[in-house]
């Protein structure tokens, strides 16, 4: 046995069923042993390392488990820092193997030559070391999977191409030497009893009582229904947290912040009491003002308490296990006005996107098509969504329900997961139904390299339904925007033109679906196609990027700076004042049926 079999061996172990990554000189002796392990480890070969490490994010987020992701020296482990980003800034346990050059060459400018240690140290600041020997590497595979874990954090192990060919050895029993063991503790902590109580007591002297959840409520679910049940309290979400709770709850306000939602937003102004589950949402502007509210915060992480707002009392604990122990101190609130105001302001809401996502565009408006998604969505569906303007229709317009998981980039906001995302969600539950929405600007950047690897493996999935969703809209509408409503600047045509691309087209040629839609007419039947199609297909929406994603409240400073962007060149001024005009008239007057 070799170190590389070791370490596949004992990463098996561990439970580890996946490992996705792209091969290179740098992990000879890792990949050759990938033949000699009998398929008790699968490797999914990606199109690019950036890829595989957005891919061991998602597997990490949609199973529970540690994602693992394995790269060649020099540029692989370069090309893998953008997707460990993603998994550190969300708290995403992900183990990176990466190679290095021989031992006896470092230090000497060899090719490929990279100071890996110092390159990870920042993303894998918990837990990154190089074997030098074959008897570390039993403890350093062992630490790393139990710290990524632990930690919910990403950690790196370095293998200089040498070490892999050796063979392998448990450490000695002697002096500076090491013996660890394989299993995790276990992560369901609770809060003493003394701590609860004052929470309890914070929350029942609360008249307006208002929630906050993330994604570390996203295995609370009945606990985080329950309590708002108790205490008559409205429930905002943020992003990483859509899929927490059921968005067809009438006190469920939706997301939060400058892709959120008005009830969200009129819920934090007029709360004096918040309740912070699981969530590190960043953005103080859509938080109570500071003093208004008294708050609770529950999260695993005492690093995060009283980070986002001054809370009068943080909570170190597991959100299911903690709020179930909460749940008994609480008193239900018999006054029901505020719910009442907060299931008024939701049912209004959903009427208001719907009068918008009805309104013409040119071709197609891109709420309609999330709108007309949100009734079709299968059950058991997993959503994943890239950042970009796709992410303000998916926050607003798409109602979740129970059992369906979501998720995209939150911390880093980067462009580019949703595809890997889908295919690795794809891998870790094959049998249910993956939808990827994106934007064209997100899909020519790695997207539809992606698409090459869906078409090499689907065929493994018991399911085949892969849908994935391109608002083709030729412009990097999400930047534009914020260009014009943040900057006063107009649009820089130069900078945020699209090529155009044959998305659908292009799918077919891999012998996938693809189905090109102009016609807003055909959006719905466009949609029942592709979920019910026998293969992965690609769903290209033809859509106006002139339809404004509008915040939920709108500043002086942004209305200011909308409207020095139209009055200095905006090559569609015309276009976007009749879109934002109609836009603002279904806000006052709303006439869809929620």
């Amino acid at each position: 046995m070799t170190v590389g079999d070791f370490l596949l061996d004992r990463l098996a172990s561990w439970g580890v069923q996946r490992i996705y990554g792209f091969p290179g000189d740098g992990i000879n002796g890792t990949m050759g042993a990938f033949g000699r392990l009998n398929g008790r480890i699968d490797f999914v070969q990606a199109r690019h390392e950036e890829l595989a490490a957005f891919m061991a994010c998602a597997h990490a987020k949609f199973t529970g488990e540690v994602g693992v992701c394995l790269a060649t020296s020099g540029p692989g482990a370069i090309h893998l820092l953008n997707g460990l980003y993603d998994a550190k800034l969300d708290h995403q346990p992900v183990v990176a193997i990466v190679g290095q050059q021989a031992r006896t060459a470092l230090g000497g400018d060899y090719q490929q030559e990279v100071d890996l240690l110092s390159l990870f140290k920042d993303v894998a600041h918990e837990y990154v070391h190089m074997a030098t020997t074959p008897e570390q590497v039993r403890h350093l595979v062992d630490r790393a999977m139990r710290i990524a874990r632990d930690r919910r954090t990403v950690t790196c192990i370095i293998f200089p191409n040498d070490i892999q060919d050796m063979p392998a050895a448990e450490p000695p029993r002697q002096h500076g030497t090491v013996h660890t063991s394989i299993g995790y503790p276990s992560l369901r902590s609770v809060p003493p009893p003394d701590e609860l109580g004052r929470a309890a007591q914070i929350l029942n002297r609360g008249e307006r009582i208002a929630m906050l959840v993330g994604a570390g409520a996203l295995k609370a679910t009945d606990e985080v229904i329950e309590v708002a049940e108790l205490l008559g309290a409205g429930i905002a979400k943020a992003l990483l947290g859509k899929a927490a709770v059921p968005d067809d709850l009438p006190f469920v306000t939706g997301s939060i912040g400058l892709l959120g939602t008005k009830p969200s937003w009129d819920l934090m102004e007029r709360c004096d009491t918040l309740l912070i589950v699981g969530s590190g949402f960043p953005y103080s502007e859509f938080l109570p003002r500071e003093g208004q509210a008294h708050a609770v915060q529950i999260d695993i992480d005492g690093r995060m308490l009283g980070l986002r707002y001054p809370v009068e009392l943080g909570l170190i604990g597991d959100s299911k296990a903690t709020l179930a122990a909460l749940i008994p101190l609480l008193v239900r609130k018999e006054q029901r006005g505020w719910r009442e105001v907060i299931e008024s302001g939701v049912d209004r809401w959903w009427r208001v996107l719907e009068s918008r996502a009805m309104n013409r565009a040119d071709p197609i408006n891109p709420q309609q098509v999330f709108w007309e998604l949100s009734p079709r969505l299968p059950a058991d569906c997993i959503l994943t969504c890239d950042s970009g303007s796709a992410a303000n229709w998916y926050a607003r317009d798409l109602k979740i329900r129970r059992g369906m998981m979501a998720s995209l980039s939150g911390g880093l906001a980067t462009m580019g997961p949703a595809m890997p995302y889908a295919v690795a969600a794809k891998f870790a539950h094959p049998g249910r139904p993956v939808i990827a929405l994106l934007g064209d600007g997100a899909m020519q950047m790695i997207g539809i390299n992606s698409l090459i690897t869906v078409a090499r493996e689907w065929q493994r999935w018991r399911d085949p339904r892969l849908v994935v969703m391109v608002l083709n809209n030729g412009d990097l509408n999400q930047v534009t925007w914020e260009q014009r409503a943040m900057e006063g600047d107009p649009k820089f045509s130069t900078a945020q033109d699209v090529p155009d691309f044959p998305y659908a087209e292009y799918a077919r040629m891999l012998g996938l679906g693809g189905i090109r839609v102009a016609d807003p007419a055909e959006v719905g039947r466009a949609w029942d196609a592709a979920l019910a199609a026998d293969r992965p297909t690609v769903l290209e929406m033809v859509t106006d990027p002139n339809v404004p994603p509008l915040p939920p409240h709108i500043t002086t400073k942004q209305a200011r700076a909308y409207l020095s962007a139209m009055l200095h060149g905006d090559p569609d001024a015309a276009k976007v004042v009749i879109a934002s005009v109609k836009e603002s008239w279904d806000s006052l007057f709303p006439v869809g049926n929620g």
